[in-house]
């Protein structure tokens, strides 16, 4: 099947699966957690009804930007293995039916959380949209080593825009919610960039591994693990924080770090010795870093009304 050649001419018709594929639904899955976590630590209350309407819509936008994300790197997804059985690489579907879903959505998801919920919440989906797909896909990503510092923006949304979405504002706890999961992007990504350095040196992304190489990006992500430690204390230490929150911080900051310092003691020659089992733990617990930061949040909120959670 020819890139300009529409799935419905092709021999290959693709399924409703391909099409869930390119929403990036392990993504989604991430927007929509921490999106539920700014909703239900947000103060006040809301209609249930409402507010999955509002996860729902905030979901789509989320899985809109992964379709017009996958539209414009179809060629670069063609040249990295953990990217190429992708619909577009694989031949499912083209180009054309990725960006036509993708802004289709993308209407759809702004225009409905709007309607469902207030101006902000749509606005601050609507520009995370924007960010993700011009400013990190077009832009950063093939341009800077910082593409994923900057870009991380765009993930680190969903839990200001449910906060948005049940208050129809943002506080110093949306932010800090923003700045966790803004912070934790980067030594999140380095870390699978460490291993899968060679896909993104023959795709010519140029990652921090590609132009700096892989001791630049063992220091980076100390540096970055570090500062989220700051970030993830200080949101404790907010009316959506209490002793459940920062025993889970402590905890997992701790342990962040020292993954963060074995990753550094580490060389090129130990990590290709045990194929990167360092930088492969510590992605892995990046993962569940996040997931348990803001659980944390919303077992504070959910037992604060019996006098058991907050300060």
């Amino acid at each position: 099947m020819t890139e300009t050649t529409s799935v419905f001419d092709s021999d290959r018709e693709a399924g409703f699966g391909d099409y869930v594929a390119l929403l990036k639904p392990r993504v989604m899955a991430l927007v929509v957690f921490t999106a539920v976590a700014g909703l239900v630590v947000a103060p006040g209350s809301m209609n249930p009804i409402i507010a999955f309407a509002a996860i729902l819509f905030i979901a789509l936008g989320g899985g809109a930007s992964g379709a017009l994300n996958m539209w414009w790197d179809a060629d670069i997804d063609r040249l990295m293995r953990r990217t190429q059985k992708r619909p577009i690489p694989s031949g499912k579907l083209t180009e054309g039916d990725a960006l036509a879903l993708g802004v289709a959505l993308s209407f759809f998801a702004v225009v409905m959380l709007f309607l469902a919920t207030n101006l902000v919440a749509a606005g601050l989906l609507a520009f995370t949209i924007f960010f993700y797909v011009v400013i990190y896909t077009m832009w950063l990503k093939r341009t800077t080593p910082q593409n994923i510092v900057i870009g991380g923006a765009a993930g680190a949304f969903p839990p200001m825009i449910g906060w948005a979405a049940a208050t129809g504002g943002i506080s110093v706890e949306a932010v800090l919610m923003f700045a966790l999961t803004f912070a934790w992007t980067p030594p999140h990504f380095w870390a699978l960039a460490l291993f899968v350095k060679d896909d993104y040196a023959n795709a010519h992304v140029p990652m921090l591994t590609v132009t700096h190489g892989r001791d630049a990006t063992r220091k980076h992500i100390l540096v970055y693990t570090l500062a989220l430690a700051v970030v993830a204390l200080a949101l404790g230490l907010t009316s959506v924080g209490g002793p459940i929150y920062m025993a889970v911080a402590v905890v997992m900051n701790g342990w962040f770090i020292l993954g963060a310092i074995r990753i550094l003691r580490r060389d090129d020659a130990a990590s290709h010795a045990d194929k990167h089992l360092a930088e492969r733990k510590f992605f892995k617990l990046s993962l569940y870093y996040l997931f348990l930061h803001f659980g944390a949040l919303m077992l504070e909120a959910g037992l604060a009304p019996y006098g058991l959670g907050g300060w």
